[in-house]
């Protein structure tokens, strides 16, 4: 018999940008004991980080969750845009992707593969999940929960909310790695581990899925994996989607990488409209988050960055429109574009605002099951870290 289970191990969390730890100071170092002795180093965090690592059972009778996945997305995205830890400024964002469960992923392995390591290069993120596809395969719970434990970097800051979400209908405890294990070790690292069984409450709860979750602190939810995610429209959709094209224009690609980022940024768009205008709506406001950075390609986000300098610029990696300018020039491009992008970002948020009150009044209760378990989860441990929404 084949096993279903699909690993959703999130924060929304993914790959070229890496949580660095930052230097103990013995100002701002406290030490907490966790389980089996082990001592555990936190920081006063400078920013608070959201880690959701999402692993994904491609085994081929979970097409239906995985196409949830895909159609939540954005929504997930921009549910974590309000969170605010404190008094601090509003904390990044990490995604990690793993896939599990396919015959075609490599045996010795555990059928497990990292698609991206934590990340908040978001258009990278969707990019992979879309490219996922599905086949029979072995799905071992415990042993992909322990290999995201030991190939990501989960960091140290006491305020960071690192979270695994994963999700399938089969027993819990199959494969090499027993599932109680992985808990302790997950609790050792600070991770909470999250399972939604697919299929009845109660049979979940006899095959482990409970007892997974609850051992390491993290929430049981049963959902129906293969109904169809339900996407609302509003008056508003049109105007944000305009300001989403407007949105576009406003980057200043550079470097080797801009070309294919932009041609990326624009796919992702495409592929978020495969789910309707109503989800496209809700990648544009993801685009207009704080979360949405493009450093590595974009002059408008780049300048801001630490480090970032004009004389390092090469002018064979700049754009058309600002090759054999001064210095000077293009400081007041770049500045008209950041002051147009961030007009652009105000009027969506308005646009959303009111989008939001309509959808609300609009949604029945068991619409879209695993946004709603999934924000739950995250809204009730993220207490714990003194996490609130706007």
């Amino acid at each position: 018999m084949k096993t279903v289970s699909i690993l959703l191990t999130s924060l929304f969390v993914l790959s070229s940008y890496f949580y660095t730890t930052p230097v103990i100071t013995g100002k701002n170092q406290k030490r907490l004991h966790a389980p089996k002795s082990t001592i555990v180093t936190h920081l006063e965090p400078e920013t608070n980080v959201i880690r959701v690592a999402l692993l994904l059972d491609t085994s081929n009778s979970m097409d239906g969750l995985i196409d949830q996945a895909k159609a939540q997305l954005w929504e997930l995205v921009n549910e974590l845009s309000y969170a605010k830890c404190g008094s601090k400024d509003k904390p990044s964002l990490q995604i990690a992707l793993y896939e599990y469960g396919n015959d075609g992923l490599n045996a010795r392995e555990g059928f497990i593969r990292q698609v991206n390591a934590f990340s908040n290069d978001l258009d990278e993120i969707s990019k992979n999940l879309f490219g996922l596809t599905t086949n029979g395969g072995n799905e071992y719970c415990g042993k992909v929960i322990q290999v995201s434990l030991d190939q990501l970097n989960w960091g140290i800051q006491k305020n960071d909310l690192n979270l695994i979400f994963i999700a399938g209908n089969e027993p819990f405890d199959q494969g090499p790695v027993r599932y109680q294990d992985a808990s302790v070790n997950a609790c050792e690292k600070d991770v909470t581990i999250n399972t939604i069984f697919c299929g009845d409450y109660n049979t979940g709860a006899r095959t482990h899925w409970k007892d997974g979750a609850e051992s390491a602190k993290g929430n049981y939810i049963a959902i129906n994996h293969d109904k169809r995610t339900v996407h609302i429209p509003s008056p508003y959709d049109q105007a944000i989607l305009e300001k989403n094209k407007a949105l576009n224009n406003t980057y200043i690609g550079y470097g080797r990488l801009a070309e294919d980022k932009m041609a990326l940024q624009s796919q992702q768009d495409d592929n978020a409209s495969e789910y309707g205008a109503a989800n496209a709506v809700k990648r544009a406001v993801s685009k207009s988050s704080h979360f949405y950075k493009n450093s590595s390609w974009d002059l408008v986000d780049a300048e801001k960055e630490e480090g970032f300098s004009y004389e390092k610029l090469d002018e064979k990696d700049l754009p058309e429109e600002l090759k054999g300018k001064s210095t000077s020039e293009m400081k007041v491009y770049i500045a008209t574009k950041r002051k147009e992008r961030e007009a652009i970002q105000k009027e969506i948020a308005q646009l959303n605002s009111q989008r939001i009150s309509y959808v609300a009044a609009q949604t029945k209760k068991d619409d879209n099951q695993l946004r709603n378990a999934m924000i739950e989860a995250i809204k009730t441990q993220a207490k714990r870290k003194n996490y609130t929404w706007e």
